[in-house]
């Protein structure tokens, strides 16, 4: 099978640019924070300068193992499921479920090593620049030098391999034995999200406004309930589109594409509300912070300055994953529609009024996303703000909620639109007998 999946890599390399380019990137972030161990045990470095070097190494590490999980595993699922002809081709010929399992994890393992290869060189770059933000704030002496080890170098491979062939394999057997069993399953993991959050978020009533650890439970609290509620997309979907009533034929199309396809477009709606809460959350929190030291004349800690740069590195890496899986997987998936296009044609339909269903279909899913997500964020924010200040809402939340949802439609209406223009491109006919 190991050999059956090389050569699946070779006579279609296309079908893996996605899963390889968020195999890259995670690699890369985990091994430019994990660079920080490395630098942490240097000879000589003083112990103020090894602990932050250490907590932005393990924190922002952990942020990217699950991110790394969640996108690839996004590219994997639509990967899989756009191959469900092949595999059933495949198992039809004599090849056994475990055989095919073997040969879609050895893929995405092959996938993984090569984009974990490539990141090295970028990984220390980056290892590089990050140590001079820590010496310019003057959380780290000058006289650190960057290190990049045996830690960095081993936790970016093996994170990203275990990352890749766990999601491969469970791609695979959601493909194989339904979504029965796999939505119990995810109910459970949702409900427990939404359960430990809103305890978290309830317990910062439990600080006082100068406690230096008042912000971990409302952020942590807002990122539990953006998980749950991304687990419950395909149910929170289904529910927004049985509420509308859509005007004109493209509304009507779209709505009724979206019911079609609401299981297929979770992946989409996840990663939307995930981006939306944690960063919202995030940045706004730490405004307010910022503002309220500011205003009361004292001087930032270390820890102050440690605890503002992670939440910024966090942000930025959550960013740049979310609009990467958001493209990868609106592009693939939006690909893989050519053959619907073009019977859409052939029936009477012009490009304009494909692309205004596809507009249609991607206005809602970012204002489904940017709902949920902004709910989420907001219950982290309101107590937040009560024990910190006087106020219920913080002026800061509608610039950051502005900048966020401005970067939440621009992925994924642009993507979508951008991907089904190509596609157009396509004859009808030899799209539909292409596809057939």
């Amino acid at each position: 099978m190991f050999v059956l999946a090389m050569r699946s890599i070779r006579q279609r390399p296309g079908r893996f640019l996605a899963t390889l380019l968020s195999a890259f990137l995670g690699a890369a972030v985990i091994m430019t924070f994990n660079s920080m161990h490395d630098t942490a045990g240097r000879p000589g470095v003083d112990p103020v300068s090894a602990e932050t070097l250490r907590t932005a190494a393990g924190v922002v590490g952990g942020y990217g193992t699950l991110l790394v999980f969640f996108a690839v595993a996004s590219t994997l699922t639509v990967n899989v499921r756009q191959r469900a002809a092949e595999l059933e081709l495949l198992r039809c010929s004599g090849a056994t479920p475990a055989q095919l399992k073997r040969m879609v994890v050895g893929e995405a393992a092959v996938v993984a090593l090569v984009g974990a290869a490539l990141a090295v060189v970028p990984a220390v770059l980056g290892g590089r620049l990050l140590l001079e933000v820590f010496r310019d704030s003057g959380q780290v002496a000058g006289s650190v030098d960057h290190s990049f080890g045996v830690i960095a170098l081993m936790s970016g491979i093996d994170i990203t391999l275990l990352a890749s062939a766990g999601a491969a394999f469970l791609a695979l057997r959601r493909a194989t034995r339904g979504r029965r069993r796999h939505g119990r399953a995810r109910s459970f993991l949702a409900y427990g999200a939404l359960a430990a959050g809103t305890a978290a978020v309830c317990s910062t009533f439990a600080f006082s406004a100068t406690d230096g650890a008042l912000m971990a439970p409302p952020a942590y609290g807002a990122i539990l309930l953006s998980v749950g509620l991304a687990l419950m997309a395909p149910r929170l979907l289904e529910g927004v589109l049985g509420r509308l009533a859509p005007g004109g034929a493209s509304g009507w199309l779209a709505v009724r594409n979206l019911r079609q396809r609401a299981g297929d477009l979770a992946g989409i709606l996840m990663s939307l509300i995930l981006f939306t809460a944690v960063s919202t959350a995030t940045l706004t929190m730490q405004a307010v912070e910022s503002d309220a030291v500011a205003a009361s004349g004292l001087v930032k800690s270390v820890d102050a300055k440690n605890l503002e740069t992670l939440n910024f590195t966090v942000v930025g890496i959550i960013v740049v994953f979310v609009c990467v899986m958001l493209v990868n997987s609106l592009y693939a998936a939006t690909t893989y529609r050519g053959r619907e296009f073009g019977q859409q044609r052939l029936a009477g339909a012009t490009p304009g009024q494909v692309l205004g269903v596809v507009g249609a279909e991607g206005l809602v899913l970012t204002v489904v996303g940017l709902l949920f997500g902004t709910l989420a964020a907001l219950a982290g924010i309101v107590p937040f703000t009560v024990v910190r200040g006087d106020a219920v809402l913080p002026e800061q939340v509608f610039g950051v909620w502005a900048a966020v949802a401005s970067i939440g439609a621009a992925a994924t209406l642009g993507t979508s639109l951008a991907t089904a223009r190509r596609v157009l491109r396509t004859p009808a006919v030899r799209a539909v007998a292409a596809t057939a």
